[in-house]
C-alpha cells in the first residue's frame, strides 16, 4: 500500500511528519521503525524532527549527521533518529548499537536507510522524498502495523492540476 502526498513548501513536509506522529502505533511487543529516503536537500531531516516534535520530544531536535544516531524520549516511549549517510555499508552499523534499541515502546527512524538496508529491521514505514519533478512523499508500508498507520493518517491532500 503506498500513497503519495504532495509537499509544495516546509510546511507541507512539517505537517505529514506531524501527521504520522499524531497516529504512530506505539507497539508493547517491537519497535516500529520508519525508513526516510530522498536525495540531499529532499526534506528528511525536516520530517524526522516534525514527527520527533508531534511525539512530544521537548528538547531541540539535532540532525544526526555527525553524531548518527540521536535518542529522544517521548511521551509515549523512546524515539531514536539515526542518520547512515556517513556510512560506508552494513558492516558499520554494528558500531552504533542498533541492536540496543530494538525494544517495544521505540520508535526508529531512520535517514538514508539503503546506505545499510540489508542489516536494519523491517521498516513498518518507507517515507521517500522526492524533489523532481515536484516536491512529494511517497509513503510505502511494509508490515500489517504500517498498513494500519497508514490508513489512520487518512488520504493525501488532493493535488489540484494532476
Amino acid at each position: 500500500m503506498t500513497n503519495c502526498w504532495p509537499l509544495p513548501d516546509v510546511q507541507a513536509t512539517e505537517a505529514l511528519g506531524e501527521r504520522l506522529a499524531t497516529t504512530c502505533p506505539w507497539s508493547a511487543l517491537a519497535p516500529t521503525v520508519v525508513f526516510l529516503s530522498g536525495e540531499l536537500g529532499a526534506g528528511k531531516t525536516t520530517m524526522a524532527a516534525a514527527l520527533l516534535r508531534g511525539l512530544g520530544v521537548l528538547e531541540a531536535v539535532r540532525s544526526p549527521s555527525y553524531t548518527l544516531v540521536e535518542i529522544y524520549q517521548a511521551r509515549a516511549g523512546r524515539a531514536v533518529h539515526i542518520d547512515l549517510y556517513r556510512l560506508h555499508g552494513a558492516a558499520e552499523l554494528e558500531q552504533l548499537g542498533l541492536r540496543d534499541y530494538l525494544e517495544a515502546q521505540t520508535l526508529i527512524v531512520i535517514e538514508w536507510p539503503e546506505r545499510a538496508a540489508e542489516a536494519l529491521p523491517a521498516p513498518d514505514l518507507i517515507v521517500t522524498l522526492q524533489t523532481e519533478p515536484s516536491r512529494t512523499a511517497g509513503v510505502e508500508t511494509c508490515t500489517s502495523a504500517g498498513q494500519a498507520w497508514l490508513r489512520a493518517i487518512g488520504s493525501p491532500p488532493h493535488q489540484t492540476g494532476s
